[in-house]
């Protein structure tokens, strides 16, 4: 393009790529004025074990890319994480911002939580600090910490700022550990919390501003990793998945037909299966009844629709007919069952001639916490509750005797 002259600067057409350019005011290409460029955006993955951290694999192996929901824009990822490596992996769209945070010489921390196999002390986790050579590879300053033991088993927190290639394991294989899971939990300021596997959000722009500006200030990428950002972040949702539409088919012109068919409400609905009519008899009754209420009104509406299937009336008929019998008046009465000679048969149930009690029994109050019938005034011709029955003696002779202290 700068070969064939159709890119210009304040009007003058360039004539060589070694320009420096401060901005992109003023730059034309075929006349048009170039767009200024967009805000960098920054994303947050959780990345899965088993994923290749790359576009694509020649041996067709699953890659990050494969996970990520569409419609985001041209993501590069910042560092790589191993196959087996699972946590937080941090993507951007600015070439520039990817590689401000991969330098070694930036000093932006990143966290690390590994599960190992084999005994190690704190005390040579803490030699690390001064850094290690191993294989002729010099490793920096690297913070660890054992954070605690399950059985064979020690899980252990490292923060270090180069991230060369294999870093964690190779360390801790140097001390005579096997590293079975590793798991990043943080970059920079930026942290894996309880974010959901493959799940994708994105960097709030006023939490990324506040990060670069404190990444080129005073103190570099250990003052801008110690940040307190929000911690609020874009939720990315992924795209719901295609459902393919249902064939157009013309829809009768006759609203009754319509309703049949199920497209009296939109055209839509008319795709759907028509749903089955129940009998009267078994629908089912309001929806404020309950389980037993539900069913008593079915039993009732059914007894209703169907009285011969539940044997309504039967009886009256059998009694007329045994009752229109010509022998019936000569018939004696059937003598009482008795369950044992001499022993008449007890009545069981609750007997029909006997009269009810009355609800509100006349009785004193003082004979007992009767709480649920009305009250009357003491007469002081009324007896008290274990009186003998006769004439009342006089006052204060044939009284029951007063009972004293015993001897």
């Amino acid at each position: 393009m700068i070969a064939e002259g159709r890119v210009a600067i304040n009007g003058q057409v360039l004539t060589t790529p070694a320009t420096v350019l401060t901005s992109l005011h003023g730059v034309t290409v075929d006349g048009e004025p170039v767009a200024a460029a967009a805000p960098a955006r920054l994303f947050r993955f959780h990345k899965p074990a088993g994923l290749l951290t790359t576009e694509r694999d020649p041996a067709g192996r699953p890659t990050i890319y494969s996970r990520l929901p569409k419609g985001l824009p041209r993501l590069m990822p910042v560092g790589r994480l191993d196959l087996a490596t699972e946590g937080l992996l941090l993507m951007t769209t600015d070439g520039e911002l990817k590689r401000q945070l991969e330098l070694p010489a930036t000093g932006v921390e990143r966290s690390y939580r590994a599960r190992a196999y084999g005994q190690v002390s704190q005390e040579q986790l803490e030699e690390l600090m001064l850094g290690v050579e191993i294989e002729g590879i010099r490793y920096g300053s690297i913070n660890a910490n054992l954070e605690r033991r399950t059985g064979a088993n020690v899980w252990i927190e490292l923060t270090l700022t180069e991230g060369k290639n294999r870093e964690v394991r190779r360390v801790l294989e140097h001390l005579g550990l096997k590293v079975s899971r590793l798991i990043r939990t943080r970059y920079g300021p930026f942290e894996l919390g309880d974010m959901p596997v493959a799940a994708v959000d994105e960097i709030r722009q006023h939490d990324l501003i506040v990060f670069r500006k404190a990444l080129t200030g005073p103190g570099g990428g250990k003052a801008a990793s110690n940040l307190q950002l929000s911690g609020k972040s874009k939720a990315v949702d992924a795209d719901p998945e295609e459902v393919p539409s249902a064939p157009a088919t013309a829809l009768p012109a006759n609203r009754a037909e319509r309703r049949k068919v199920g497209a009296q409400i939109s055209e839509p609905e008319a795709y759907k299966p028509a749903r089955p009519q129940r009998p009267k008899a078994e629908k089912k009754g309001p929806e404020k009844f309950g389980v037993a209420q539900r069913r008593r009104h079915q039993a009732a509406a059914e007894r209703q629709a169907n009285p011969a299937a539940f044997g309504e009336g039967q009886g009256d008929r059998h009694r007329a007919k045994r009752g229109a019998t010509p022998d019936a008046a000569a018939k004696s009465p059937r003598p009482p069952r008795q369950d044992s000679p001499g022993r008449p048969l007890q009545q069981k149930g609750k007997p029909f001639n006997k009269p009810a009690p009355a609800r509100h029994a006349q009785h004193d109050d003082d004979a007992g916490p009767l709480l649920d019938r009305p009250k009357r005034a003491f007469r002081p011709n009324d007896r008290r509750p274990g009186t003998p029955a006769g004439p009342r003696p006089p006052a204060g002779k044939g009284g029951p005797a007063k009972r004293g202290p015993r001897k």
